[in-house]
């Protein structure tokens, strides 16, 4: 299992599906230690009497949560550092007919509840791990969208906005935390294979270039690139995962 004072350690919201999921077993197999959170408990697969893991079930859309997720990760941190924070989480939500939550449609308490999770809560954990993330000489990777730089046919516009500002936030961030020797930066997938999808998501692969759909896995790949070494001097840049659909 290795010695977790020698290990260095990520922060991944959003871990139990998806991208954040694959970004989870990403650094773990990387021999990163992990500490995550969810709406869910443990996952059954990360169990493990002397695992150096740490998952904290959290509602991210509650500040009081986020502020005990902070505070108990942060007492399991200690005085050590954290190398890398990945806000993965967010939420997108649709009508009771799956219908796009546009700007005429759905009420405003809609949109407060996609900005809480999907701006303000990496704002949040960014404070919260700000002291450790200077410990480390750490990164931060914020999980953004294509829908954030075009108009989107199934994302929501409170999503698009969201995102959009999560990007803006992305490029603020990096100015103000290099001041602690933190780097930050985002990722912005496209059309990625998660069981979120629907059907109709099929129909936008031939708009694609690459001519189909990313894989969870190759956005964690991106996601690991932004913490490691080799990025060393990569900060406030937005990696567009889209297989060139941003182009089209």
């Amino acid at each position: 299992m290795g010695d977790p004072d020698a290990m260095k350690t990520v922060v991944v919201t959003g871990a139990s599906r998806g991208i954040g999921h694959q970004t989870v077993i990403r650094f773990a197999r990387e021999g990163w230690r992990v500490i995550s959170c969810s709406r869910d408990d443990i996952p059954l697969d990360r169990k493990a009497e002397d695992s150096p893991h740490l998952h904290i079930p959290t509602d991210l859309a509650r500040q009081a949560s986020i502020g005990a997720f902070v505070d108990e990760a942060n007492a399991f941190i200690g005085d050590g550092p954290v190398h890398a924070l990945v806000n993965n989480a967010g939420v997108s939500p649709k009508t009771s007919f799956k219908e796009r939550l546009g700007t005429l449609n759905g009420g405003l308490d809609h949109w407060r509840e996609v900005f809480e999770l999907n701006v303000f809560a990496p704002l949040a954990l960014a404070r919260g791990f700000a002291a450790p993330l200077h410990r480390g000489r750490g990164a931060v990777v914020n999980v953004t969208s294509i829908a954030g730089h075009r108009v989107h046919p199934f994302a929501g516009s409170a999503y698009a906005c969201s995102k959009a500002a999560l990007s803006a936030l992305t490029r603020e961030m990096a100015c103000e935390f290099a001041h602690l020797n933190v780097r930050v930066n985002a990722v912005a997938p496209g059309e990625i294979e998660t069981a979120m999808l629907s059907p109709e998501y099929d129909d936008l692969v031939p708009r694609i270039p690459l001519g189909r759909m990313g894989t969870p896995d190759e956005v964690a790949g991106a996601i690991f690139y932004l913490c490691g070494g080799d990025s060393a001097y990569v900060s406030g840049t937005e990696i567009m995962m889209t297989g060139g659909q941003h182009l089209v």
